[in-house]
């Protein structure tokens, strides 16, 4: 163990020196004449980037950073924090994409819609820390007048005169106006000599209010605008002698902190319609319009977001349809692949301290995930598609009479599906209570399912029928897929040769679907005469899995042309490359088994042979399946139970 943590000390040490070496930014400063020749003349492409296109640059070095490029050439962002979220992130770096390019998409407001709970904060916290980064690299480097509230572009300083002669020399436009602020500093200080000016290299900083600001309406209705863009700084007045006077404004509002980078705006219906067209001029028109002074030129990138019972309030208001209009919506559902779920449920107890002590057993977060994501679901409009073998093929799992090709299909019946339903906080939560109720600091499947069923039932929020349905999403969570689960999980650890067993029997499967589908005899491999295809071992195989005899060609079709694939490819056809065929060996296989188990785990013989099969049985599922003592003994009892039922 401790050679083990040595050597994750010794890579993050080197991973720390990584990052100190790639963002060892060089801070600059100079003159605007300067910055002319060491900045813009070498690089003008990267002097004269919109928000929008240096967001765009982020997400692509992001994209490098994390080495996630698929094979299909999409992106794959933040890999490692959000999961199940690809639609959304596909259709947030198309928007930035589109923005960058310069089309009308930049002139829209982008708003996150979606349940409490979702990953939309989430999401924006992340593109808020990957500007951060970025902006310390040296393809990042952002350059400001210096002192300048709003951070603007350097180049903000030329002369409209000559700003065609700027593009002939460096072939790329100027996209913005000096400040009110930063024109009163030119006129007084440098007496109009912008030449002289000073540049310096910024760093975004949400905390430093630097290219990066968030704003959240704590009671809309004494909401001042002024959070947004400021007001007059009395205390500056005696200074300067006239309100008027642009260094007499107060430039904290948050739509300044965040020029040259990203506003985040939460909950942004709930904002007076004021504030909202303020927002939308804003990205529209690249400019605010402040009293006493003439129109100031402002460029950020507005990312907002709010849940679907404001929306929907926002959608009745018929006023509402102009700003509507001016705006790209992306819908952030909740995750509807259980196995992604789960992975979330993993990330945010890792984060909380009462979990670190605590086993779970191997199937404790999925069980909890199957339960949330079925209570997203909405039935198929196919009568033999119910919601168990839906959210298995949401998960890419293999499910009868149906294929991966139909799920796109499947998923626009209901566009509003995993909009509604448990949330990962609802079961985080739930999770807790029971862990903080653990007395042997263990917690096994069953123990999630009676928590939640506590939480729902114990929960005013929920409706009586609401509550009814939850509890028996819990009920087919059970019957389903734990039971499965676990079984699977006890005969392995009982019979050590399982894999072995399992993958001949799919080779003996196979030979009699051949001979049967080639309409031949086979060799009996004990008497080594020839016979008919065994008929009634392969429907026992099959009717496992609910293959019904109608269905068999089909089925037995598709396995011998998934064979065909591999063998052609030079790979070998095994359990693992026909999903329901595994399952239907493992279940064949268990219940041929079913007895010896019955007999090693029945309380009723606990004599010495038996005690120490069990004690074998409970060390292989610790040692290789994930459970520990506690979790070990409950899932043997537990299918003990099970068995004695069937």
């Amino acid at each position: 163990m401790a050679s083990s943590n040595g050597g994750d000390h010794q890579r993050f040490m080197d991973s720390l020196t990584a990052f100190t070496r790639e963002h060892r930014a060089k801070h600059w400063e100079g003159t605007f004449a300067e910055f002319l020749d060491q900045i813009v003349s070498p690089q003008p492409q990267l002097a004269t980037r919109t928000s929008h296109q240096y967001v765009w640059d982020m997400l692509k070095w992001m994209q490098r950073k994390e080495s996630v490029e698929a094979e299909d050439g999409e992106f794959r962002l933040f890999s490692h924090e959000l999961f199940g979220m690809d639609e959304p992130l596909r259709r947030i770096v198309d928007y930035f994409k589109a923005a960058s390019a310069g089309s009308e998409v930049g002139r829209r407001l982008l708003l996150l819609l979606g349940p409490p709970s979702g990953g939309k904060s989430s999401l924006v916290i992340l593109l808020k820390r990957g500007l951060e980064e970025y902006s310390h690299t040296e393809e990042g480097a952002v350059y400001a007048l210096k002192g300048s509230p709003l951070h603007e572009n350097p180049l903000n300083l030329v002369p409209y005169s000559l700003r065609p002669e700027f593009r002939e020399t460096y072939g790329v436009d100027i996209q913005g106006d000096l400040s009110p602020y930063c024109r009163a500093i030119l006129d007084e200080e440098y007496e109009g000599d912008f030449m002289r000016y000073p540049v310096e290299r910024i760093f975004l900083s949400e905390a430093s209010r630097v290219g990066v600001g968030t704003y959240a309406p704590h009671d809309p209705t004494t909401a001042d605008i002024a959070d947004l863009v400021g007001s007059v700084d009395l205390s500056k007045v005696s200074e300067y002698g006239d309100e008027g006077d642009p260094r007499a404004w107060s430039w904290s509002g948050a739509v300044y902190s965040a020029s040259r980078g990203l506003l985040e705006m939460i909950e942004i219906l709930k904002v007076k319609r004021e504030f909202l067209y303020l927002l939308l001029t804003l990205t529209q028109e690249k400019n605010i319009k402040v009293s006493r002074f003439p129109l100031i030129h402002v460029d950020e990138t507005i990312l907002a977001h709010t849940n679907l019972a404001e929306f929907r309030k926002f959608l009745q208001e018929k006023e509402n349809e102009a700003l509507l209009d001016r705006m790209v919506i992306v819908q952030v559902p909740y995750t509807l692949n259980y196995r992604d779920e789960a992975r979330i449920y993993r990330k945010l107890i890792a984060q909380a301290p009462t979990f670190r002590e605590v086993h779970l057993d191997p199937h404790a977060l999925e069980v909890a995930a199957v339960f949330a994501v079925l209570s997203r679901l909405k039935p198929s409009e196919r009568e033999d598609l119910d919601l168990s073998k839906k959210l298995r093929l949401y998960a890419g799992e293999d499910v009868e009479g149906h294929s991966q090709n139909e799920v796109e299909r499947i998923r626009h019946e209901h566009e509003d599906e995993g909009l509604s339903g448990v949330s990962p906080r609802f079961v985080v939560n739930a999770l807790s209570n029971a862990i903080s109720r653990s007395e042997v600091h263990s917690l096994t499947s069953m123990e999630v399912l009676v928590t939640l069923k506590d939480a729902i039932e114990n929960d005013a929020r929920i409706e009586p029928k609401q509550k009814r349905h939850w509890v028996d999403f819990l009920v087919t969570t059970r019957k389903d897929f734990y039971n499965h689960w676990v079984k699977e999980d006890v005969h392995k650890a009982l019979f050590v040769s399982f894999e072995e067993e399992s993958q001949n029997l799919l080779d003996k499967y196979l030979d009699e679907v051949e001979a049967m589908l080639d309409n031949r005899e086979v060799e009996d491999p004990i008497t080594g005469e020839a016979r008919q295809p065994d008929e009634r071992f392969l429907r026992s195989v099959e009717e496992k899995i609910n293959i019904s005899d109608a269905g068999k060609q089909t089925f037995r079709q598709e396995v011998v042309r998934k064979a065909m694939v591999a063998y052609k490819n030079g790979e070998k056809f095994t359990l693992d490359s026909h999903a329901r065929l595994k399952e239907a060996m493992e279940r064949y296989l268990f219940e041929e088994r079913r007895d010896v188990l019955r007999l090693v785990t029945s309380v009723a013989r606990p004599d010495e042979e038996a005690r120490e099969k069990i004690a074998a049985v409970e060390e292989r599922l610790i040692s290789e399946y994930g459970y520990d003592r506690h979790s070990a003994r409950e899932a043997l009892n537990y299918v003990t139970t099970l068995m004695s039922q069937e």
